[in-house]
């Protein structure tokens, strides 16, 4: 492959820096190229506690049945009824975020469920990283790029691989 493209071009989620503001909540429809669908014993909570405590939207119900949420284009997740589905398994999903919305989102989430998050911590890999386990005992990791510093090791690694570092 000869040709590259800037990832952020195609991507909601923004560069990293201190001003990175989050994009807009996305409602349009689209054929959703990655979704996960949570199984949930109490339907009811598990919405209010994705919507008020992770910042998605209810972008369709079909009661008693699924629940389509959403937070930026391409994080979606349909919450059914248990029963709905074979014996569940351990879900653990990952959601880009902001630096700026780590902190708000662990209170949301920590006043609707005291105890259910653990974190946020720097990763190696250039993030933070808050894990919250969610009512139906799901693992949602809300990661956050940090700004990579342009004379770090991981920079110098970056640009002996080939990749171009975005100028900020």
């Amino acid at each position: 492959m000869t040709d590259y493209y800037e990832a952020f071009d195609i991507s909601p989620v923004p560069p990293p820096g201190p001003d990175a503001t989050p994009p807009e909540i996305y409602r349009g429809i689209y054929g959703m190229p990655m979704f996960v669908t949570v199984p949930t014993p109490d339907l009811a909570a598990s919405v209010n506690f994705w919507t008020r405590g992770l910042g998605f939207i209810d972008l369709f119900t079909v009661p008693g049945q699924v629940t389509h949420l959403r937070r930026w284009a391409f994080q979606d997740a349909l919450l059914v009824p248990t029963g709905a589905l074979p014996a569940p398994s351990t879900v653990s999903i990952g959601f880009s975020c902001v630096l700026s919305q780590v902190d708000e989102i662990a209170e949301a989430c920590s006043a609707l469920a005291p105890g259910c998050t653990t974190g946020p911590r720097q990763i190696p890999w250039n993030t933070v990283e808050l894990e919250v386990v969610t009512p139906e005992n799901s693992r949602v990791i809300m990661t956050a790029a940090r700004p990579l510093d342009p004379d770090s090791a991981e920079a110098r690694y970056l640009e002996a691989s080939g990749f171009t570092l975005p100028k900020g």
